[in-house]
């Protein structure tokens, strides 16, 4: 298109002084390039006008006018049909001064200032101009004037009127020298805002798809707490943000200290490795902390994870202080990653590294959770049951052993009957506990009020309940608070020897309560008994994951106090439904 310049590569403009950079193995655009209209046009007229003057001359036939019509008409419609392309070069300079020199000679074999060929050369020093700038059109402009006007001063002598002619074409050769060179410069202004334009939404471009990834990244990394689910996601985003050959996700092992491949896309990998076996990248991110950039793994500390990779990114994964993962990214040609890809890593790291960590650390939870449960389980099991059962085999031993003797047996087997029976209800009600649960069509109060009755009915202890549930929680909560009072009632029931015991649970809007009191023996203060014993340290975890806190209160002799408190969170709220609800 006109006013464009003829190359497909644009100059590049040093943004400090407005020069253009010249890199090897890129294409240098045509200087004239934008100003081909102008030139064109002005070299059109002027040959129109040399034209013109010439054909008195050659209607004569002057031989020298004839000569210099035919290479300057020449010279000047070939460059109309075929324009010439000024690259900043020595070759291009050579071409821009041939045009001069051609039409210096011109003029100065044809009658100097009176030469008919004199409006061609202001195309020549015009072209210049555009080339190369306005020093270089000046200094141009000032040879071809001294060309020109000195043999034109000497052959015609020094008067009035050769001084005149003189100084207006010197006046006009300068002029146009000095147009066309301020011309060429406000292009190149006009190019280096042009350029720094053009960087400066590069770099928008580029830090907003940085931003746009880095958020989505954000938003689904820390939605799970599952560790299969977190690497399924990470490993998700990397094949969303990189092009590779080679993308592996290690996390660490705790049980033997190496490193495990969690997650690959791109090719078959060793399952685990120590710590002293990785690549030589791989180890010193995991040592430093660092992501490390290899462009080209042949000259690094041994090979890639990938048998063929050239290059890699390897970013740990850093939680609490410590690097709990590692993504590597490689590929098989050397030296392909870009700048924007290394920060695009270094901003996708963090996140993803919280939501490892964070699935890490749930994992371990949940298992101490579970083994909290099982102990719990067992204790019910032996506390209620392994006693009874052991009484039971007890009793038939010495219900043999009377056997034995001649001893008349009916009435122990009649008390024995009705200790088995008692078992058997036992069973069923450690069972009915262990199996009830808060679900959506039975909310807290309705489960705990039929748990307080159950252990009324198998207990002397006499129980009394303070319901006022205006509000549920979510499902999860409530469930908690209810396994925390099971085990608080346990207690009461197991340990306690109390005579009376109250169960309180308000909740409301502004928060909610769950107390469990009793009058037993209790403890002394700053001691919560034995932990396996009370399952102190399992309730403390139950409050902790849903966010509430828990306070054992309790005077030897005079009884023990259990409370769990939950402040209102803005999710809770938002979650929260009228008592009754389902």
């Amino acid at each position: 298109m006109a006013g464009e310049r003829s190359s497909t590569t644009a100059p590049l403009i040093d943004p400090s002084d407005g020069t253009v950079i010249t890199v090897p193995g890129t294409t240098m655009s045509d200087e004239t390039g934008s100003f081909r209209p102008a030139i064109m046009g002005v070299r059109g007229a002027t040959t129109a006008v040399t034209v013109v003057l010439c054909s008195s001359a050659l209607a004569n036939g002057e031989r020298d006018v004839m000569a210099a019509a035919v290479v300057v008409i020449t010279y000047n419609v070939v460059r109309i049909l075929k324009p010439v392309e000024v690259r900043d070069d020595v070759r291009s300079l050579l071409r821009v001064l041939a045009e001069v020199a051609i039409h210096v000679l011109a003029v100065a074999g044809t009658g100097y200032w009176d030469s008919p060929f004199v409006f061609s050369l202001l195309t020549a020093i015009m072209v210049a101009g555009f080339a190369r700038g306005f020093g270089f059109a000046v200094r141009v402009g000032v040879a071809s004037v001294v060309a020109v006007a000195l043999p034109h001063l000497i052959v015609n002598g020094l008067n009035e009127e050769t001084l005149r002619t003189a100084l207006q074409w010197t006046t006009l050769l300068l002029l146009v020298a000095a147009v066309s060179g301020y011309a060429r410069h406000i292009n190149v202004e006009a190019d280096r805002q042009h350029s720094l334009a053009l960087d400066r939404l590069g770099r928008l471009s580029d830090a907003n798809a940085l931003l746009f990834a880095l958020h989505r990244v954000a938003q689904s990394l820390p939605s799970s707490l599952d560790l299969d689910d977190v690497l399924d996601t990470t490993m998700r985003r990397v094949d969303d943000l990189f092009t590779y050959d080679l993308a592996t996700v290690l996390v660490s092992d705790a049980s033997g200290g190496g490193w495990v491949a969690a997650r690959t896309e791109g090719g078959r990998l060793t399952r685990a490795w120590p710590v002293d076996a990785l690549p030589g990248p791989a180890r010193t991110a995991v040592s430093t902390g660092q992501l490390v950039v290899e462009r080209d793994l042949a000259r690094a500390d041994g090979s890639g994870l990938g048998t063929e990779s050239r290059t890699g990114l390897y970013a740990p994964l850093v939680g609490r202080e410590r690097v709990v993962g590692l993504v590597v990214v490689e590929r098989n040609t050397a030296g392909s990653f870009t700048d924007r890809e290394v920060e695009l890593l270094e901003g996708f790291v963090e996140p993803a590294a919280l939501a490892v960590d964070n699935a890490m650390w749930f994992s371990r939870l949940r298992t101490v959770g579970a083994n909290e449960e099982r102990t719990r389980i067992a204790r019910d099991l032996h506390d209620r049951i392994g006693q009874s059962l052991a009484y039971l085999s007890f009793e038939l031993d010495r219900i043999v052993k009377a056997n034995g003797r001649g001893d008349d047996v009916g009435p122990a087997l009649d008390r024995l009957r009705d200790d088995v029976r008692g078992v058997v209800g036992e069973v069923r009600d450690t069972l009915y506990d262990l199996r009830t649960d808060v679900s959506e069509s039975s909310d807290l109060p309705t489960t705990l009020a039929a748990h307080v009755e159950r252990v009324q009915a198998r207990s002397r202890v006499e129980m009394r309940l303070d319901l006022k549930g205006e509000v549920r929680l979510p499902l999860r909560q409530e469930r908690e608070i209810f396994r925390i009072a099971q085990e608080a009632l346990a207690n009461v029931e197991r340990h306690s020897g109390a005579d009376r015991c109250l169960v309180r649970w308000w909740c409301e809007e502004t928060g909610a309560l769950l107390e469990v009191r009793d009058d037993g023996r209790g403890f002394a203060s700053g001691r919560d008994g034995r932990l396996d014993s009370y399952g102190i340290l399992g309730m403390r975890e139950r409050a902790a994951s849903i966010g509430a806190t828990l306070d054992v209160d309790s005077i030897e002799g005079v009884g023990s106090t259990i409370r769990c408190h939950l402040q209102p969170s803005p999710q809770a709220s938002g979650t929260a439904s009228p008592a009754g609800r389902r």
